[in-house]
């Protein structure tokens, strides 16, 4: 089925996943746990101020032994939920393996749209790319992001004057003008995008992108019935070559990013492989 043939029900399941998941109250108390354990374990900078905007600050995870490169995270909740806080869980990982973490925050819908999202998440990148060595986060840089932070990843990284290595989007609702149609009550389409059409589309449309600069590797679970894998084909398929798609047999939408799950290997390698 493609991105074109997914019914109104489809979308509406796709993109609310509260909505979808029963568990999702489990699921987030266990990485807001986790969450205070790595902080706790690994001693981060924490909000270092990469703009101006109230929101526009990052946590910084740095390997004891210097890092070979860095990971910056990008966090999800439906691009009006959520915080940095809730995803400290991601970084022990990575510090193992020898990288820097920034995990990112972003000011949310409805007091911003995703468009200025978006530019946000692109200042954290050059952000990163300028300052990072200076802090112990060191190129080569990979972006990466869960869900809607998966849509953020892919975006983040169309500047072509900021080197990035490439992007992991993780579950991600990359094809955003989907969300035309949805029914969100408060968080309404229009509250989060905005309402000049042309400027939203721009920010929303993946076929308004081009090529994609840098290669992208989408991860799915197969089990994922919120964010359908139609998304990230439609999104493959206008991004072009360099865009790699994964969808992994039995893997949930949360369960692609709990470190004590097998699936979680397969996003520390899909990094690891950018970085190679």
């Amino acid at each position: 089925m493609s991105a074109g043939a997914l019914t109104r029900d489809d979308v509406e399941r796709g993109y609310n996943n509260r909505a979808a998941v029963a568990d999702h109250p489990y699921w987030l108390d266990q990485f807001a746990q986790r969450s205070r354990d790595a902080v706790a374990a690994l001693s981060p900078l924490r909000d270092v101020r990469y703009g101006s905007g109230p929101k526009e600050t990052l946590d910084l995870f740095v390997p004891a032994e210097g890092a070979r490169g860095t990971l910056l995270f990008i966090h999800g909740g439906y691009w009006r939920a959520l915080d940095k806080a809730d995803h400290s869980f991601v970084a022990p990982l990575f510090v193992d393996a020898g990288l820097a973490v920034a995990v990112i925050n972003y000011d949310l819908c409805p007091d911003v749209t995703i468009a200025t999202i978006v530019e946000q998440c692109r200042r954290a990148v050059g952000w990163t790319v300028r300052e990072g060595p200076r802090h112990g986060a060191p190129a080569p840089l990979v972006i990466a992001g869960h869900s809607a932070g998966g849509h953020l990843a892919t975006w983040a990284a169309y500047q072509p004057e900021v080197s990035v290595h490439g992007v992991v989007s993780l579950a991600g609702c990359v094809d955003l003008h989907l969300t035309r149609d949805l029914q969100l009550g408060d968080g309404a389409a229009e509250a989060l995008l905005g309402s000049a059409p042309e400027a939203v589309w721009r920010a929303a449309d993946p076929s308004m992108l081009g090529p994609s600069p840098v290669p992208v590797r989408l991860v799915h679970g197969a089990a994922d019935d919120r964010v359908p894998v139609e998304i990230s084909e439609s999104y493959q398929a206008a991004a072009g070559e360099g865009v790699s798609l994964q969808v992994l047999a039995g893997c949930g939408h949360f369960e692609l990013i709990d470190p004590s799950s097998a699936y979680f290997r397969h996003t520390v390698a899909a990094v690891a492989a950018l970085l190679a």
